[in-house]
């Protein structure tokens, strides 16, 4: 049998069973292969669905931002402190301007005019061409942006945007700048209200939702656009009286000038019954508006630095521009604590107000070493005084002798029930906290030299703030109240979201206390015989008060003398309803001025109070002795008979003088409605006189007021005080007139003048 070949070449072919293994080899690496991809896609699609379509979603879609406008800051009569307002945004893309193929020499000279930017820099901006958004300026007003818009569409420039954004405006520029605050770029909070009330005044933040094409630009032909509204924040209505801080700010403005204050001064007025505070004041100042501007002067001195010194000179004066003094700075009190030493030794039964006590000039105190001892600022001494007179006198050595009598336990335990231990708590951030001894250290036995300084307020510090919550506990019937800036947040319904308790926080000493020292520091104001607070005086209302001056220990240590003058004051000094605390720190003595709190910070708080309190509604009871002081209005006497304007001017306390023959009034000098001094002689013309004379102003300072009035009614002038205080006292002089010597004015003008009392022997240096 012959045998079949199985192939021409030889090769045996493949058999059944190796066309089935071939086969299933073949089915399985497709279904392996098959898996694989379901596998993949099943990531892909289910797994990574959510994270691949959010990233398809953000390449296809471009999301601007819109801020949602930030609430309003009210004060406690709705006026507006802080609004926001619409603006715009500029910006360029430079990845459109090359796509497009724009001109960049030409956007950067239009731009450059228009938004008054560095030419080259907007050059150095468009170039980045991988960037789709350089931001050019922000906050752009309407005018300014309507040129830009003009400026884009003239040349048909896609790479200029325009973006909606909001603007910060505060409509009165510097006033409350420490409490307000201000907001950055971002319209965030940076300070003051704005940043403590960020989360309640913010708002949230809408966009708008456009369609882009693979190159990042706004696809053409579609009209799918998403707007998403941002929601509005909540507005604040602070406890700030604008008015109010308006007069505070006034009278400090003006002490800073006058007694020529190197580092500044501060003052807080605060409503003593509910711890609203009604007004804070830090000087130097700054405007809201354009926060970091600081000021001519300072700005020469950055420019006339050397270039690598000036971004740390800038730095330098804003922090000190926007450093709040009355609530970040301590300081020591000096005489104004020596209320809070009477007040727990009043409460304590350690002192009567009916008792004398002695000062002979000093007095030894145990710790103090062999012959020291602890001196008074009259170190000739007091001699006997009432508890009253130790008040007005300010004397050191009895407020040691009283501190010793309530004894340094008892003396730490006021203190921290007064609060000087911990902060106030309001809501402003940046609160000081004073420097006080250990309890171990101030109750020592044998070392009793803490407990004397401290009685006269000496080598501690405290805050503004704290001594101006422990004074008003001391005068309000004993309550420490809770100093607060917010009254309420409400919604843009108006719903009230939260506001304040007003409720006190603990009664430190009695109602029966309260009174007897409402009464002592009425006297250390009013008595302008022998009070150091008189200069605070105001005509027609009852002030109580406390005068402070004090060294700075660490400075005086190295060889430094600085003071820092205080004075504390509240009214109506029966039912009290205001506090007032004004500190000046480092006053000049090259203005000539007696360095102390009775010379200089106490008429600042008396001139406040003679703008505050008739705004209040409080209105002044004049006696018999202040209207016989008070300046005189010159009565209308056009038309008059020469009888008849005798008459008048007799009854409104004023004297005459007749130029002309006729025997009617036709014109006079002053004219009708001018303040004038008492006595002051007034000119009656019968005859028209078309003929304009001039006078030479003298130098005043130094001068009684009588005296004054005479020396300006031999030139043809007149004479009135801006002090709120009468002259009613030899000791009183004119420190300050508005019109400087030396002028030439028309006759018949009134020299407006400061008056303050200038018995030096009352003023004390603690």
């Amino acid at each position: 049998m012959t045998n079949r070949k199985s192939s021409d070449n030889g090769v045996k072919p493949p058999d059944r069973k190796m066309l089935s293994r071939t086969l299933l080899l073949m089915t399985v690496c497709g279904v392996a292969a098959f898996l694989v991809l379901i596998g993949r896609l099943f990531y892909l699609q289910i797994i990574m669905h959510d994270e691949l379509e959010s990233s398809a979603i953000e390449q296809q879609l471009r999301e601007t931002a819109l801020k949602g406008n930030r609430g309003t800051i009210y004060d406690r009569n709705m006026n507006v402190l802080a609004i926001s307002a619409d603006s715009e945004t500029i910006y360029l893309s430079p990845a459109e301007i090359a796509m497009y193929g724009e001109d960049i020499e030409l956007i950067a000279d239009g731009l450059s005019e228009i938004l008054v930017i560095d030419r080259e820099k907007i050059l150095s901006l468009a170039g980045d061409r991988a960037s789709w958004y350089k931001t050019l300026a922000r906050k752009v007003d309407a005018e300014t942006v309507d040129k830009v818009r003009e400026f884009k569409n003239l040349y048909n420039l896609n790479g200029i945007k325009i973006e909606p954004d909001t603007k910060r405006y505060y409509p009165y520029g510097s006033l409350a700048a420490h409490v307000i605050g201000y907001t950055g770029y971002e319209n965030v909070g940076l300070s003051g209200m704005e940043l403590s009330l960020d989360k309640n005044l913010s708002g949230v933040e809408g966009r708008i939702v456009r369609v882009k094409n693979a190159y990042g630009t706004d696809m053409l032909y579609t009209k799918f656009e998403d707007y998403i509204a941002g929601q509005e924040g909540m507005d604040a209505v602070l406890t700030i009286d604008s008015s109010i801080q308006y007069y505070v700010e006034k009278h400090l403005k003006q002490a800073v000038e006058d007694y020529d204050i190197q580092n500044g001064a501060a003052a807080i007025a605060m409503d003593v019954n509910s711890g609203e505070i009604l007004a804070m004041a830090s000087l130097g100042n700054f405007d809201l508006n354009d926060y970091q501007n600081v000021g001519d002067e300072a700005q020469q001195i950055i420019d006339e630095a050397p270039k690598e010194e000036r971004s740390t000179l800038l730095s330098s004066f804003q922090q000190k521009m926007w450093r709040n003094k009355a609530l970040s700075d301590t300081y020591e009190p000096g005489s104004t604590f020596k209320i809070i030493t009477l007040a727990m030794a009043l409460e304590e039964d350690a002192v009567k107000t009916s008792e004398h006590f002695y000062c002979g000039g000093s007095i030894s105190v145990v710790g103090d070493g062999a012959g020291r001892g602890r001196k008074c600022w009259k170190t000739t001494g007091h001699g006997d005084q009432t508890l009253t007179q130790c008040m007005q006198h300010s004397c050191n050595v009895a407020l040691i002798r009283i501190g010793q009598r309530v004894g340094a336990e008892k003396f730490y335990e006021y203190i921290d029930s007064f609060g000087f231990f911990d902060t106030t708590g309001i809501e402003l951030g940046g609160e000081a906290k004073g420097l006080w001894w250990s309890e171990k250290v101030f109750c020592d036995s044998e070392n009793l030299t803490q407990l004397a300084a401290a009685s006269f307020g000496q080598t501690f510090t405290i805050t503004p703030l704290q001594l101006i919550r422990a004074v008003s506990a001391c005068v309000n019937g004993g309550y420490l109240v809770q100093p607060h800036l917010v009254d309420r947040i409400v919604d843009k319904e108006g719903n009230v979201v939260a506001e304040s308790a007003n409720e006190p926080v603990r009664q430190v000493i009695s109602e029966e206390t309260s009174n007897e020292i409402r009464s002592i520091l009425e006297q250390v104001v009013c008595d302008t015989k022998e009070g150091t607070g008189k200069n605070a005086y105001v005509a027609g209302y009852r002030i109580g008060g406390k005068t402070g001056t004090s060294t700075k220990t660490v400075l005086e240590a190295g060889g430094v003398k600085e003071y820092i003058v205080s004075f504390i004051g509240f009214a109506p000094a029966d039912k009290p309803e205001i506090c007032i605390l004004v500190l000046l720190d480092n006053p000049s003595s090259a203005t000539g001025q007696y360095i102390s709190g009775g010379n200089m910070a106490a008429p600042t708080v008396g001139k406040m109070f003679a703008d505050i309190l008739p705004y209040m509604g409080i209105m002044p009871v004049y006696t018999e002795e202040e209207k016989a002081l008070m300046d005189r209005s010159v009565p209308h006497l056009e038309g008059y008979t020469i009888e008849e304007a005798k008459k008048r001017l007799y009854e409104s306390g004023l004297d005459y003088c007749i130029i002309g023959e006729k025997d009617s009034v036709v014109e006079t000098l002053p004219e009708a409605g001018t303040m004038v001094a008492p006595g002051s002689r007034i000119m009656l013309y019968t005859e028209s006189s078309n003929d304009i004379e001039e006078s030479y102003v003298p130098d005043l300072v130094g001068m009684s007021y009588t005296q004054a009035r005479d020396v300006l009614e031999a030139r043809g002038l007149y004479i009135s005080s801006l002090s709120p205080r009468p002259a009613n006292s030899n000791t009183m002089v004119i420190s300050h007139q508005e019109v400087q010597f030396g002028s030439i004015v028309p006759r018949g003008i009134c020299i407006k003048v400061e008056l303050i009392d200038k018995d030096e022997s009352i003023y004390g240096i603690y």
